[in-house]
């Protein structure tokens, strides 16, 4: 069985991811697996230089495949924020729900995009990236009570509720995340397949 590591420390990513993956010929593991992972300053200015930082330093440190995603929100009235700093937009998830929502008011305009790009890496470099979105609209008040960070605000495109008051099965089909993972994981099963071909 191959082992790949996933490049967070986030057991609501973690619990995603395991549940996107259809091949049980590969393993996942977390840095949940590695508590001696250093911290990783995330200091690239794209959603896709702050996951393929993170791929690198786990393939480094792990000793394995890994991958990386860096995700966020970007709402287009205000110019793409909070963006690749949507995790750092306030201390806590609904102190950055309501910098969002105060920072909207006002604006006709409240189309929203998640994005999630994923990098692969392995022996420290990186071997490919694959991103993921979707597209949809901020509420005016948080509702639901399932997922994490902005999903009791976003409620994605041909819905009326929130990603929060979608059951994981539901978002699991839709969400920015399963959009890149399944390119991703796509992409690894072809690998091993080659690999396994000789």
């Amino acid at each position: 069985m191959a082992n790949v590591v996933i490049a967070t420390s986030n057991a609501h990513k973690v619990e995603e991811y395991k549940a996107l993956m259809a091949d049980d010929s590969i393993e996942l593991q977390s840095l949940l697996d590695y508590p001696g992972f250093p911290d990783v300053e995330e200091n690239g200015t794209t959603f896709t230089e702050n996951a393929s930082i993170k791929a690198i330093a786990a393939s480094k440190y792990c000793d394995a495949p890994a991958f990386a995603d860096d995700s966020g929100l970007e709402v287009f009235a205000l110019n793409g924020e909070p963006g690749i700093y949507s995790a750092r937009y306030a201390p806590t998830d609904p102190e950055r729900i309501a910098k969002l929502l105060k920072n909207l008011e006002g604006k006709e305009d409240r189309s929203a995009r998640f994005v999630c790009v994923i990098a692969i890496a392995f022996n420290g470099e990186i071997i490919e990236t694959f991103e993921g979105e979707i597209r949809g609209t901020i509420g005016f008040e948080p509702k639901g009570s399932n997922g994490f960070g902005y999903d009791p605000v976003f409620i994605p495109e041909g819905e009326t509720r929130t990603f929060a008051e979608l059951s994981s099965e539901e978002k699991n089909r839709i969400s920015h995340r399963a959009n890149a993972f399944r390119k991703a994981a796509e992409f690894v099963e072809e690998q091993l397949a080659a690999l396994n071909a000789f």
